[in-house]
Order: C-alpha cells, then structure tokens, then sequence
C-alpha cells in the first residue's frame, strides 16, 4: 500500500468519539439493497405499460453522474487515497455527492477501501472474491457474492476508523458529512421526487422520477460499484504485476467513470487516472484534469510512461 495511505500508528492519541455505527449499517444496508431493487422491478412493471419518459431518464442521468463522481474522484481519488489536493469546501462538497450516491457514510467507506489495500486479496480484505473462499464452482460463486454484496452484512465498517482513516476524523467538516449520512440518504430519495414534480407539474411525475431517478438510479450505481470489488478482482485483465488478483475490466470503464481500470489502480494507487493509455476511458480523470486548470485542484498524482515501463519490467 502506498505511504500516502498507510493507517496511522496505532499509538496515536485517539479520538474522543467514536463515528462507527455498525447495527445501523447492518440494518440501512439491507433496506438500501432491498429497496432500489423493488424499485427496478417497479420500473420494469411502468416500463411494460407506459414505457419510460425523457423527463425520466434526464432526472436518472442528471443524479448518476454527480453521485457517481462523488464516489470515484471524492471518495476514492481524493478522500482514501489523496491523488490530488484541494480546498476544504471541495472535498466535503465531494463527500456530500458521494454520500448521495448511497454506498455508505464517508468516513467508514474510506476505512474500509483503505483496509481492502492494506490486505488485497488476503486475509483481512473486507471484499476479496479470494480470500478464505471454498474450492470449486460453488467457491468461486460464493467468493464473488461476497465480494459483490455479501461482504456488507459481515465485514461492512469494522475496519477501525482511528487506524484507516485518522485524517478523515480531525476534519471537522467531513466528520459533520459523515454525521449526516442518513439525512442525504433521505434527500437523495426526495430530490427526483421533488424534481419530477416541479417539471411535470403532477405527483405522477414525481413518483416515476423517484423510481427512475432515484431507485433504479442507486440500483445500477450500487452494482457497478459492487462489480469493481467482485468482477474486477476475479475476470478481465492483469496489465501490471501485483500480489493480488486485481484486473482490467473495459466494459466497466465507461459506467464506473474510469474505475474498470482496476488492476491499473492497484498498480499505482494515489494515481489520479486510472486510465493510463489514450483509449482507456476515465471521465474521472478528466473531470480531474478540469479541476485542476480552474485552479481548484493541486498536487495531482500522475504516473508517467517510464515508471509504467519499469513496472512492466518487473513482471519479468
């Protein structure tokens, strides 16, 4: 693991109050696993008699971008693992996204990411479609279950804040952002209702932008992320060497904003492009890079071709 995301020592003061909810994670994850499910089901059923309207899918597109982008660059790039820097108002604007898309409080998804690449693939891996799994089919199955989603009910939040994610817990505004994590998982509901009603001008309207935009939407989003843990770490491609099984996967570049580019990211981890030749898509990056030219990012961690070629030659 990078030194830019190493947990800090544990014989560090600690903080006074602890942010770890587990139960309550526990119990949220099953409803939010549940519920955008029941809402894609929902959606097939209006789907089948009504089809889907454009105001419909504009709202579902309008929210999947930001919150997605909330997770890729704010949770991921810039929170775990520090590939650039910015100003405070940016991250905890990129936590709030990020918290809207409804995959967890920040700071405990942070500890978790951090502890998934402090144990790869091993023992102590919070998602690994590997470690401790059976042999066999039904291993392998059982492996990417956990990985994709089973690893929420028995590993969700127990990596230790105060080890994995100390920097996050003395910023006072992401401790408020992560306080609030259940309130924006409300307002990420009412937000394509609110929207839907506002445009259509009828509670019709509302209802299906909340399936579409806010259901289906967290449906779809939650896979794709759920997918860079399970199929990213068992198919697809192993570009650089690694001590795990992390793997390329292009047909998740594109809906994951650049993060099927896994085996990429374990290969350089503070990297801020995943993407790291000309067709590799990566809208993160990009979106990055923009950041950057309105003088709103700094320090951006890139990796050049030479230290690329050289990670290739030690494959062999």
């Amino acid at each position: 693991m990078s030194a830019q995301t190493e947990p800090a020592p544990a014989d560090l003061p600690l903080p006074k109050r602890a942010l770890e909810l587990p139960r309550l994670h526990k119990v949220m994850n099953l409803v939010l696993v549940i519920g955008p499910f029941v809402g894609v089901v929902a959606a097939i059923v209006l789907f089948w008699g009504q089809g889907v309207s454009g105001v419909d899918l504009a709202i579902m597109g309008a929210l999947y971008v930001p919150t997605a982008l909330g997770i890729t660059i704010g949770y991921h790039r810039l929170l775990t693992h520090r590939s650039f820097e910015t100003y405070g108002w940016v991250k905890a604007t990129f936590a709030v996204l990020g918290s809207l898309a409804v995959e967890g409080a920040v700071i405990t998804w942070v500890a978790d990411h951090r502890k998934h690449h402090a144990f790869s693939d091993e023992e102590g891996d919070p998602h690994s479609p590997h470690a401790g799994r059976a042999p066999g089919f039904l291993g392998a199955l059982g492996g990417l279950f956990h990985a994709h989603m089973g690893w929420l009910f028995s590993a969700e939040g127990r990596a230790a804040h105060q080890r994995f994610a100390r920097d996050l817990l003395e910023d006072r505004s992401l401790r408020a952002v992560n306080l609030a994590f259940f309130p924006l998982v409300l307002t990420s509901l009412a937000l394509p209702f609110g929207l839907g009603w506002a445009i259509t001008g009828t509670v019709a309207g509302g209802v299906t932008a909340f399936v579409w935009g806010g259901l289906v939407r967290i449906f779809l989003l939650h896979h794709v992320t759920f997918s860079i843990n399970s199929v990213c770490h068992f198919f697809g491609r192993r570009r650089f060497p690694s001590d795990d099984e992390s793997r390329n996967v292009f047909w998740l570049a594109l809906p994951s904003l650049g993060e099927g580019w896994h085996n990429n990211h374990h290969a350089f981890p503070t990297s801020a492009s995943h993407g790291l030749r000309r067709w590799e898509l990566d809208p993160s990056a990009a979106v990055i890079t923009g950041l950057e030219r309105l003088g709103l990012a700094w320090d951006v961690v890139r990796v050049s071709p030479e230290r690329q070629e050289r990670a290739l030659g030690s494959a062999g």
